[in-house]
């Protein structure tokens, strides 16, 4: 019989992360691991970092301490970190913290179980150089197809069945039949389980449309770890939902670096208007989601099917990072106030109950009072759902981090509060907007059941998401009353109340398709 070997997965950043997660969770069960929920019960705490900014990075580093503090308290014999920040800094990480075990680049993920087989036996595995990912792919993006079955791409896995025929956990890259693209999209042959296997029972999932990036902005470190943009076939998004719906998963979240580009490398940069319908028909899916969209790349047809498409949410995650076009010329990027209102103006004339959200950076070198004020006019007329609002800071390897003209990091601070401030304002005065309307709600969550228990006056029956809300960043739906919700369950509800961002609404009826 062969040794238990139990292994934790703690997961920080993204939704492309714990994407990630589950594939290596699949990978491991499917070479004999026990998952575990809590790391102080496994044999080893793997922690999926972020290296995305600053902040992110010191999260992921505590998570690294506090696993390692196990190591002293319990069964937990070995931390080892992966993800974003493991890949992006390999040996130097390696050298600054050696209370982890082991540092795995995505190179690693392919042999994960060994990987930790190696280090729980006592031996090492040495932390890899990074290097810009970029490159290991042809510059032209139709040329990339071929060539990405010899590179890591994390979340794009083979079929557990393929895993478990290696006995190893090291799977090659396999292709399925591939789709007569673009039409054929559906797979050729049977579907078959992902290598994935979900580490929460809740009824949403994220599923990966592609990886890495082609824009170059200046502030985002992003492409050189990530690398260059490659889609996923059609055929592997609809058996990955297929399976997923067969979990009880009720809402599918569409994650890449940039959505807008999917199906330029597959010939087809339209190919994203043919796959939403045809996930939106997966029996047993009741939403789905699209995330990370660039402003420069929108285009009408893409908009028309979000906003006209049953069980598409009309639902816009637009990164506009700025609306003065001299910081966005800076960011290499494109726009400005009044084409975005544009944009917006686009979408709710198709969609009036739309949901927006987006990302600004504040404090970017150059950044003046006047291009502060003109991004405080755009927020003041876009009627954004949610706001994130970041202060720049510098970041390794990016072409920011050599400009003039720094902004004093007190300026920066007091920009960021401010637009912080108002951001918040305009977030709940959005929120105000919506008291009246009735909307189809994803249920996530219930306090009570049936409705037979006393809440507390300050309580509510439970929580879900409206299709103009994404987890954990754009605010929920709280219910009044418990009678009728289930998790998993798509119900109609009226919103009579605000606290902030979020909605307060009663329940009227089972939503029916």
């Amino acid at each position: 019989m062969p040794e238990r070997r139990t292994v934790a997965l703690v997961t920080l950043g993204c939704a492309r992360n714990e994407v990630d997660s589950e594939e290596l969770a699949g990978r491991l069960a499917a070479d004999g691991w026990e998952l575990v929920e809590d790391a102080s019960d496994a044999d080893v705490a793997v922690v999926n970092t972020c290296g995305f900014v600053e902040a992110a990075k010191k999260d992921s580093v505590d998570a690294l301490l506090e696993a390692n503090d196990l190591k002293d308290q319990g069964r937990t014999q070995a931390v080892v970190a992966v993800g974003c920040m493991a890949e992006r800094y390999g040996k130097e990480l390696a050298e600054a913290l050696p209370e982890a075990d082991g540092v795995l680049g995505f190179d690693d993920y392919a042999d994960i179980s060994g990987r930790l087989q190696t280090i729980l036996s006592g031996g090492i595995h040495a932390s890899h150089t990074p290097r810009d990912r970029r490159k290991l792919l042809p510059l032209s993006p139709v040329e990339r197809q071929e060539a990405a079955a010899s590179v890591a791409l994390p979340g794009h896995g083979a079929s557990q069945e393929t895993a478990q025929a290696t006995g190893t956990g090291t799977v090659e890259a396999t292709e399925s039949a591939p789709a007569d693209l673009p039409e054929g999209l559906a797979p050729a042959s049977g579907p078959r389980a992902p290598l994935r296997r979900r580490l929460d029972t809740s009824p949403v999932a994220s599923v990966k449309l592609a990886s890495g990036c082609d824009r170059r902005c200046s502030f985002c470190a992003i492409p050189s770890f990530r690398g260059s943009f490659v889609s996923r076939r059609p055929s592997d998004v609809l058996g990955e939902t297929r399976w997923l719906a067969e979990q009880g998963v009720k809402e599918i979240m569409l994650v890449s670096e940039n959505n807008t580009s999917y199906g330029k490398d597959l010939g087809d940069i339209r190919l994203l208007e043919t796959l939403l319908p045809e996930l939106a028909a997966v029996d047993g899916i009741e939403r789905i989601r699209v995330s990370y969209l660039q402003p420069a790349e929108m285009r009408p047809g893409l908009i028309d099917v979000l906003t006209s498409t049953e069980k598409v949410a009309p639902y816009f995650d637009l990164s506009f990072q700025h609306s003065a076009p001299a910081v966005l010329r800076a960011m290499r990027r494109f726009g400005d106030t009044d084409r975005f209102l544009e944009l917006l103006d686009t979408i709710r004339g198709k969609a009036p109950q739309a949901g927006v959200r987006s990302n600004f950076i504040v404090g970017f070198p150059g950044e003046t009072e006047e291009d502060f004020a003109e991004l405080e006019r755009f927020l003041t007329h876009a009627r954004l759902d949610a706001v994130g609002v970041f202060g720049y800071s510098d970041e390794d390897g990016t072409e920011a981090a050599t400009y003039e003209r720094k902004l004093d990091q007190e300026v920066v601070d007091e920009r960021l509060a401010h637009l912080s401030r108002i951001a918040d304002e305009l977030t709940a005065q959005r929120a105000e907007e919506r008291l009246g309307e009735t909307l189809e709600v994803l249920v996530e969550s219930v306090e009570s059941p049936d409705g037979d228990e006393a809440l507390d006056e300050d309580e509510y029956a439970g929580a879900g998401r409206a299709a103009h809300q994404a987890p954990e960043t754009d605010g929920q739906v709280l219910f009044t009353s418990g009678a009728g919700l289930a998790v998993g369950r798509m119900v109609k509800a009226k919103v009579v109340d605000t606290e902030g961002v979020d909605l307060v609404a009663e329940v009227v009826e089972e939503a029916g398709r």
